[in-house]
């Protein structure tokens, strides 16, 4: 049986992932970074929050919000060392790092989601 090649499977994580960032993100930002902070919008409680929390709806967005990011960051910075640096000669230690990073950001947001509140 021949091997099948991961590439294009890395390739839709750096793609889903490069949608959140650019999407849901900055929403994000803008609610809980200026339109709450300087009372633009009503800020939502800490019991309303917490809350939504409880739903495994919300646990699994929030999950997506931080791990298809991560995978996306690992997928560019992985070319930027290999093909932006020229350091071809260590592109199985940078896969394992980069992609070994976004694994371990995924399962301790997992962890996190899973057990909080």
């Amino acid at each position: 049986m021949s091997k099948r090649p991961i590439e294009p499977f890395l390739w839709t994580l750096f793609s889903a992932g490069g949608v959140v960032a650019a999407v849901l993100i900055p929403a994000h930002l803008f609610l809980f970074g200026l339109a709450f902070p300087l009372g633009w919008l009503r800020p939502p409680t800490y019991e309303f929050l917490h809350g939504l929390l409880r739903s495994p709806l919300v646990r699994l967005y929030l999950f997506v919000l931080c791990a298809l990011p991560l995978f996306h960051w690992a997928h560019r910075f992985r070319y930027t060392l290999y093909d932006g640096f020229q350091i071809k000669h260590l592109n199985k230690v940078i896969e394992a790092l980069c992609y070994g990073g976004a694994v371990l950001g995924t399962a301790l947001a997992g962890y996190l989601l899973m057990y909080a509140g």
